[in-house]
């Protein structure tokens, strides 16, 4: 156990669904040993339980008589450590494809631990191999959050027990955005959220194709609507669902309709006017990218995927109106395949989660 975690009030929740090695080094990590720790599993095929178990991991198997979700996860996690370990008051959570920093804890336990009413902190979490696709590279770069009181927490975070009870735990239906739901909920009773300036740890995509990446994406999209749809007066993603409907839905059906009245038309000289637009906004991002550090190279990369993003984004979107007019929800979206060639869960989405 590392000097300074107090082990008697500091448990470990780590969720996961065929995460093979991943999980392994997640709960292998030096920077959780010695403290209380539980996995969740949502329905592996891959011997994941068997795995913890073998690790002395104490373990709960979800059942598949409600849908597997990211939220289900946690919070039957958390409330399994409040029910066999009352004397814990901050809980470490972990996506099973993390691996957390040595220090970290040690580090969030003071902050959270200096000011009462702090209910979360997390850290600067990395990409395991960010040079090993593009889209890795991507997930990198979206990690990167300034430090300081901030609005929403992710999935990896040291959370004070007391915020999640007080905020009544996790909203189970989520496919997406569960954390950043919750962190609405969090400030709302009072406590703060904070990110220190502070390596969080290791996280691994593994993504290396542009269907993945537009499947993530496409989740995004559809957490964004829900989320929305659930805070309309909080103004929850609004910002986000209105840039989507605006880059993706108004400008090309704008250019779209006025293309069919033909170039004799003054409309449709204006449509084609308007393709500029994007190339434009592509610039902006560039250059928000570059003022924040990024490389040129990282810098360019972002700056498309948004562009390209925004597509993805909208269909997810209209998955979730589709569905919501339908009296259906969504199932769990999922977007790599484990080493067995199962699927497993990223749940962690920085812009969504």
């Amino acid at each position: 156990m590392l000097p300074h975690v107090h082990s008697d009030t500091i448990g470990v929740v780590v969720i996961g669904r065929n995460e093979g090695e991943r999980l392994r080094r997640c709960l292998t990590a030096p920077g959780i040993s010695g403290l209380t720790t539980v996995y969740v599993d949502s329905g592996s095929t891959d011997g994941s339980i068997e795995l913890a178990s073998s690790l002395g991991v104490e373990t709960i198997a979800l059942d598949s008589d409600r849908p597997f979700t990211a939220a289900r996860g946690r919070n039957a996690g958390i409330a399994f450590l409040v029910e066999n370990y009352p004397q814990l008051t901050l809980v470490q959570l972990l996506d099973g494809d993390t691996e957390i920093d040595d220090d970290f804890i040690v580090a969030a336990e003071a902050k959270i631990e200096s000011e009462s009413t702090i209910g979360a902190v997390s850290g600067r979490l990395r990409e395991r191999s960010r040079a090993g696709s593009k889209y890795n590279r991507l997930c990198d770069m979206e990690w990167n959050h300034e430090s300081g009181e901030s609005d929403a927490f992710s999935g990896n975070v040291l959370l004070r027990i007391a915020s999640w009870q007080d905020a009544g735990g996790y909203d189970e239906t989520l496919i997406a955005g569960e954390d950043p739901e919750l962190s609405l909920r969090v400030r709302r009773k009072g406590w703060s959220i904070h990110s220190i300036d502070a390596p969080m740890g290791l996280h691994d995509a593994d993504m290396h194709t542009f269907s993945q990446w537009w499947t993530r994406t496409t989740r995004t999209g559809h957490a964004f609507a829900e989320g929305a749809d659930m805070h309309k007066a909080a103004g929850h993603y609004r910002k986000e669902v209105r840039s989507i409907g605006f880059w993706a839905g108004v400008i090309p059906s704008f250019i779209a309709a006025s293309g069919l009245l033909g170039f004799r038309h003054r409309l449709a000289w204006l449509g084609l006017g308007a393709l500029g637009i994007y190339p434009l906004q592509w610039w902006r991002i560039r250059g928000h990218r570059l003022a924040a550090d990024d490389s040129i190279d990282d810098a360019q990369l972002y700056a498309t995927h948004v562009m390209i993003g925004k597509f993805a984004e909208l269909r997810g979107v209209v998955q979730y109106h589709r569905n919501k007019a339908r009296g259906t929800r969504q199932g769990l979206v999922e977007y790599r395949a484990s080493a067995n060639g199962t699927s497993s869960q990223d749940p962690t989405d920085s812009k969504a989660a």
